[in-house]
C-alpha cells in the first residue's frame, strides 16, 4: 500500500450519494465554513438507489426502541427536516396514520407499540373501530393507534436540494466516482475509481449503502456482519381505488421479522402506493427477478450469516416469494387491512433494494451501525427510518468523525 500525500486536496471524502451522506456533507459546510469537502458517487446521479426508492414516509419514532439510536436520531431528525423543508421550499405533509390491529392476537403487540411511542414523546391516540372508520373508512380492525405526526415528502427532491444546498456551501459532488481502492496511509486517505482518479482527504466518511461494507473492508476495517439486499416491491391502487386509502395505512408488524408488513401509503405526488414486501435480491443493485449479479449472489448465499438467517424464517420468505410472484396473493395481504381491494385495482409499481445488515449468527441488525476506521467513520446499517433521521444522522456521523480526529 502507497504513502498518502501529505497534503491533502480534501478535508473530507463522503463516500455515497445518498440521503444520509448529503446529509452528512451538508452537517459538515455547516459545521466548518470554508472547509473542502468531495461527495463520492458511483451513479450519474444522486439518490438512484434507497434514497430515491422509498415509500416516502416521515417516520414519527413510534416502532423504535426507546434510548437507541434509531428512537433518538428519528425524533430529533424528523423536526429537523420539516424545518429543512419548509426553509428550503420542499413540499410535505403531516397527514398522519393508522396502525391496525385486525385480530384479538395483536392487540397486545399494539399496546407495547403505544408503551414505546409514550416512551419516545410521539404524539399518536388509541381509538376503537368506530373512530378507525371515520379516520380511514374502508379499513377493517379492532382498535388501532393513531400517530398523528407522521408525513409524507418525496426523499428524491430533498436529495437534490441537499446538492444545491452543498454546492453554495463550496462541496462538490462528484458523481460517476465508484471507489475501488482505498489507502489510508500517512496522514491522510487516498480514494481511487475504477478510472483511476485520486481524491486525497484528510477524513473519510463511508456512507455507501448497499457497498458500505465493501467500502469498510476497503479502507483497512475488519467488518463481521455483511450486507444483504433485499428487495421491496410495490404497487399501485388504480384510479377509483385510491380513495380507499385516505393518508397512511400500517398493519401491527409481527416481532419476529424485521419488516413492518404490507401497508397503504399516500405519496406527496398524489396517487397510493401499496406495499413492500421483503425478497432476497439477486443483486445488490436488483430490482427485478431478472437482475442477477453472480458475484454478488455468491457472497451472500456464501455468508453463514444468511444461510442461518434463511433457516429461520424460510417460512415467511416463502410468503413473501408468493406475494412476489402472485399479484392475487399480494392483493389478499393487503385485504387484512382493507377488505374491498379487489386484484384489478392493483398494477405493479416501483421496487427498492434495502441495504440490510446480517451477523454471522444471521440475526438482522436492528439499530444504525456506525464503526470507526483509520481516518474514517462507517455507516455499515442505516435502514428505515434513515431517510427521516438522515439530518440527525448527519450530526452524529461528524460529532463522532471529529472526535476521532
Amino acid at each position: 500500500m502507497t504513502r498518502v500525500a501529505a497534503s491533502p486536496s480534501a478535508d473530507w471524502i463522503i463516500v455515497g450519494g445518498g440521503i444520509v451522506g448529503l446529509a452528512t456533507a451538508w452537517a459538515a459546510l455547516r459545521r466548518q465554513p470554508g472547509c473542502r469537502l468531495v461527495v463520492c458517487e458511483a451513479e450519474d446521479g444522486v439518490a438512484k438507489h434507497q434514497s430515491g426508492r422509498n415509500s416516502g414516509v416521515i417516520h414519527s419514532g413510534i416502532y423504535y426502541q426507546p434510548g437507541s439510536l434509531k428512537a433518538t436520531l428519528c425524533r430529533r431528525g424528523k423536526s429537523l427536516l420539516e424545518s429543512f423543508c419548509d426553509e428550503h421550499d420542499v413540499p410535505w405533509e403531516r397527514c398522519g396514520k393508522v396502525i391496525v390491529a385486525t385480530t384479538a392476537e395483536e392487540i397486545p403487540r399494539l399496546e407495547s407499540i403505544a408503551e414505546r411511542g409514550r416512551d419516545n414523546a410521539v404524539e399518536f391516540g388509541w381509538i376503537d373501530t368506530d373512530a378507525l372508520r371515520e379516520i380511514e373508512p374502508a379499513v377493517a380492525g379492532l382498535a388501532a393507534l393513531h400517530v398523528r405526526e407522521t408525513g409524507i415528502v418525496d426523499y428524491r427532491m430533498v436529495c437534490e436540494v441537499l446538492v444545491k444546498a452543498i454546492e453554495r456551501l463550496g462541496g462538490r459532488v462528484r458523481n460517476r466516482f465508484d471507489v475501488r481502492k482505498i489507502d489510508s496511509r500517512g496522514g491522510g486517505v487516498r480514494v481511487t475509481s475504477s478510472r483511476g482518479e485520486s481524491i486525497v482527504a484528510a477524513r473519510l466518511i463511508n456512507c455507501g449503502g448497499l457497498s458500505s461494507d465493501r467500502v469498510f473492508r476497503l479502507a483497512g476495517g475488519e467488518v463481521d456482519i455483511k450486507i444483504v439486499p433485499f428487495r421491496g416491491e410495490y404497487y399501485q391502487l388504480l384510479g377509483s381505488a385510491a380513495s380507499l386509502c385516505r393518508n397512511l395505512i400500517y398493519p401491527v408488524p409481527d416481532p419476529a421479522f424485521p419488516f413492518l408488513g404490507v401497508h397503504f401509503t399516500r405519496m406527496i405526488g398524489g396517487g397510493v402506493e401499496c406495499g413492500p414486501n421483503a425478497v432476497l435480491a439477486l443483486s445488490r443493485t436488483g430490482y427485478r427477478w431478472r437482475d442477477v449479479d453472480l458475484s454478488d449472489l455468491i457472497e451472500t448465499t456464501g455468508f453463514k450469516g444468511f444461510r442461518r438467517l434463511a433457516a429461520k424464517h424460510w417460512r415467511m420468505g416463502c410468503g413473501e416469494i408468493k406475494r412476489s410472484l402472485s399479484k392475487r396473493a399480494f392483493a389478499a395481504a393487503l385485504r387484512r387491512l382493507v377488505p374491498s381491494i379487489r386484484t384489478e385495482h392493483l398494477v405493479r409499481g416501483r421496487a427498492g433494494v434495502r441495504a440490510q445488515a446480517v451477523t454471522p449468527a444471521g440475526d438482522l441488525v436492528d439499530d444504525f451501525e456506525i464503526r470507526h476506521a483509520r481516518h474514517g467513520v462507517h455507516v455499515l446499517n442505516a435502514p428505515s427510518p434513515a431517510a427521516t433521521a438522515s439530518l440527525a444522522i448527519g450530526e452524529r456521523i461528524l460529532e463522532e468523525a471529529i472526535a476521532a480526529g
